[in-house]
């Protein structure tokens, strides 16, 4: 071959780069190997206090979860960070627990990275929806009846400056038109339909009846659900004896491009916020940096 003629490799490649750079790849498509789709739509819903096996292959108390993980990717080592509940919310949302060790609010965090600044910043979008929530822009600590309402820990966008106030809002004003959906959703159920409160089967019911219409769609939109819980089996922050693994918990991505299986590799909520932060391209933050991001579950 004459060293004049382009070998086919460097052809495809060429043409590969001509195309993303003019826009052609077809969204949602995987750019090259081991890279992570870029959706229209990512919605993550924050369950609590449960551990993997109290849920997975529980379809006795939680038939529409584990539905979604027969449907979609189950991570059998997925691990939360640390105990009490608030201190992984934070984690999830911006890489780092802030240094709190507690569930105490309010909590307030000047100029710290997070996912939904990040996302704001690339000029794309972020909404938190909190259920029982009175009103949008609250900054209350809580509302509705103890153990049963919304607490601001579960909601940890409230507690930085600069995540602006107009993306916090209540989950009644969750879209019935899911195209109408932020580029990426925090969605937290009150304290009963998370599961802290009452049993795996009303959180289950309430996941299907509100979030089943999204997560049927989204497989034929370029969209992802994202369901994990904040931590394993507690009491009052405390793991229940014989009841913990580790803070072994439950991460299920249902929708568009996802192969379905099991999947063994060790990841984190770092992980997670990580793999979102590398659908679009996004600065990482806190301890998501060092985080693998999950690249082997795409079509």
């Amino acid at each position: 071959m004459s060293s004049r003629t382009p070998r086919v490799p460097v052809l495809i490649a060429a043409a590969a780069w001509l195309a993303a750079a003019a826009g052609l790849l077809p969204s949602g498509m995987a750019s090259a190997a081991g890279t992570v789709p870029r959706f229209g739509h990512v919605v993550i819903v924050i369950m609590e206090n449960k551990n993997y096996n109290a849920i997975i292959g529980r379809p006795d108390e939680a038939p529409y979860i584990n539905s979604l993980a027969k449907g979609g990717a189950v991570f059998s080592n997925s691990y939360a960070v640390s105990h009490p509940s608030q201190p992984n919310y934070l984690a999830l949302f911006s890489g780092s627990t802030q240094r709190v060790t507690n569930d105490n609010c309010p909590k307030n965090f000047k100029n710290v990275a997070n996912l939904g600044t990040e996302l704001i910043r690339a000029g794309l979008s972020f909404a938190g929806y909190s259920e029982t929530m009175p009103s949008a822009g609250y900054t209350g600590c809580r509302h509705g009846l103890s153990l049963f309402g919304y607490t601001r820990s579960h909601s940890p966008w409230v507690d930085f400056s600069n995540v602006p106030a107009a993306s916090n809002l209540t989950f009644a004003s969750f879209p019935k038109d899911y195209a109408r959906l932020p580029t990426v959703s925090i969605v937290v159920p009150n304290e009963c339909h998370d599961m802290h409160s009452c049993p795996r089967d009303n959180g289950d019911r309430w996941l299907k009846a509100n979030l089943g219409g999204y997560a049927s769609w989204a497989s034929s939109h370029n969209s992802l659900l994202i369901v994990t819980w904040d931590e394993d089996a507690t009491n009052f922050g405390i793991p229940l004896l014989g009841g913990g693994d580790g803070n072994k918990v439950p991460t299920i991505f249902y929708g568009a491009h996802v192969r379905t299986g099991t999947y063994s590799e060790r990841t984190s909520h770092y992980g997670i916020l990580r793999t979102v932060e590398d659908m679009y391209g996004l600065a990482h933050a806190g301890a998501s940096a060092g985080a693998a991001p999950i690249t082997n579950v795409w079509r």
